[in-house]
């Protein structure tokens, strides 16, 4: 397939083809996402927990995930590298900056950063940088001692109206694409239909405008055994890892992954 672009994922919300997306972080797996069609690979600081063994995202380094972007960017071909900033490396914009640009310099083409409304300025400083941002909204592992453990947000109004309200500011901040974790479908419905920047979601319904998830998680590998609700063993059936990809992506452009019980209600 030509070269994944951000003009390729808006070409594809604004024909409402889903897009597919997966975390990954090696050059091995990286080649096998690109051979099923995988259209953009998050080298996710859940590298934390699947990779190294942390019971959270929380230790992850910027050199830690330089290194894996680096690794990612080996074995692909087509595909867009989306790379997380880890906890803390955007806690200043100057450190915003120096990190999106290692990242962006060991091969992402774009950076992920998670939070709300405040991370405007920081998003409008890379954009003018020619950094593409990715806003990651809903549950933000980082946050999560904040936010008292991996609970489901935007259930109540007034949180879902200062959802909505976020997603439309970064978005005119300069914003490229959100990421939606474990909000109520409904509202990541509404927050797809009032942006023109791609959605993608991960226990956010079917109706973003694409999906993600952990690698690990859809191949039926946890180090707890408690796969979240949001996830679907495609490893189950399949004859090996490489069909299991591409049932993924199959599932997700045909609309039948997710299903409704993979979702949240408000």
């Amino acid at each position: 397939m030509p070269a994944i672009t951000l003009t390729t994922l808006q070409s594809l919300k604004q024909k409402g083809e889903k897009i597919t997306m997966l975390t990954c972080y090696d050059a091995t797996f990286s080649h096998a996402c690109n051979q099923a069609g995988v259209e953009v690979l998050l080298v996710g600081d859940s590298l934390g927990m699947v990779l190294q063994g942390h019971d959270s995202t929380l230790p992850v380094t910027t050199a830690d995930m330089a290194y894996h972007v680096a690794c990612v960017k080996r074995g692909n071909e087509d595909a867009m590298i989306l790379a997380d900033l880890p906890f803390m490396a955007n806690a200043t914009l100057e450190q915003t900056l120096n990190n999106s640009a290692k990242l962006m310099q060991a091969g992402a083409h774009m950076v992920k950063v998670e939070g709300a409304v405040w991370l405007s300025e920081s998003i409008r400083l890379l954009t003018e940088r020619g950094i593409p941002v990715c806003a990651h909204m809903g549950l933000t592992p980082q946050t999560v001692n904040v936010l008292g453990g991996y609970k489901v947000q935007g259930r109540n109004e007034a949180q879902a109206r200062q959802m909505r309200a976020d997603a439309i500011a970064l978005e005119q901040a300069g914003a490229a694409m959100l990421l939606l974790e474990c909000v109520p479908s409904e509202l990541a419905k509404e927050i797809t239909h009032a942006v023109n920047i791609p959605v993608i979601g991960i226990g956010a319904g079917s109706d973003t405008d694409g999906q993600v998830l952990v690698l690990h998680d859809m191949l039926g590998l946890s180090l707890t055994g408690r796969a979240p609700k949001f996830v679907k063993n495609f490893m189950a059936g399949q004859p090996d890892i490489q069909s299991a990809l591409s049932a993924y992506v199959t599932e997700v452009k045909a609309v039948t992954f997710p299903g409704t019980e993979h979702g949240f209600s408000a």
